[in-house]
């Protein structure tokens, strides 16, 4: 074999191992394949090695390179962590995707714990970063800004408000540089994040009061 290809590493997509192994079912040879293929024999072996994998796995559309399978824990674990996103949703909570992570991982070790025989005692999880992303793609949650509501505002009494304080400026006679707005500096130790995620049959969220407690 040439040494240029014995040498290249590429990426081989699930789509490609497919077709190799549907070709070498149909009767062509290994060393064929290689060559067709432009890859070392025993790259070619290796995948008929995992023949059953890959004929049985299944990717979203778009994605073309077979990823480790999730494990059944994991994948009952997002089904939960849905629900709590849901339940979160409907009492006008707002979640972040540290918040999101760190549920995870909680609902993670209670399944584990709950595991009889402690057959899963040895799964890892980490709740990383890039785990949050494809669940976000699998579960199709996406962030949304959650605005405050509108009636808490009496728009009538505001623009009441800025005609009397015209009139009174006028009268006093001040100047443009003798009127400001100044607000007090505090902290809103119970205000919720403005933006949550929501599950994909919600296109956005209803206003809600903000909690105003402060210090």
């Amino acid at each position: 074999m040439d040494k240029s290809i014995k040498g290249k590493r590429t990426m081989i997509t699930l789509e490609v191992k497919k077709k190799i192994i549907s070709k070498h079912e149909s009767g062509v040879r290994v060393s064929d394949l290689a060559t067709q293929f432009a890859m070392p024999r025993t790259t070619i072996s290796t995948i008929f090695k995992n023949k059953d994998a890959i004929k049985g796995a299944s990717v979203a559309k778009g994605v073309k390179t077979l990823t480790r399978k999730r494990t059944q824990m994991i994948e009952e674990m997002e089904k939960l962590l849905l629900i709590w996103i849901t339940e979160k949703q409907l009492s006008g909570d707002s979640i972040s995707p540290s918040i999101i992570c760190e549920k995870a991982l909680s609902l993670h070790a209670d399944l584990i714990k709950n595991t009889p025989g402690g057959s899963a005692e040895g799964e890892i999880f980490k709740a990383s970063r890039g785990w949050f992303e494809k669940f976000k793609t699998r579960s199709s949650i996406h962030s949304a800004v959650r605005h405050c509501e509108a009636a808490s505002a009496n728009k009538l009494d505001a623009d009441r408000f800025v005609l009397k304080f015209k009139d009174y400026v006028e009268s006093q006679g001040f100047v443009p540089q003798q009127v400001f707005s100044c607000d007090e500096t505090g902290l809103f130790w119970k205000r919720m994040p403005k933006r949550t995620y929501i599950t994909k049959e919600e296109k956005a969220l209803p206003g809600h009061k903000p909690m105003k407690d402060r210090i």
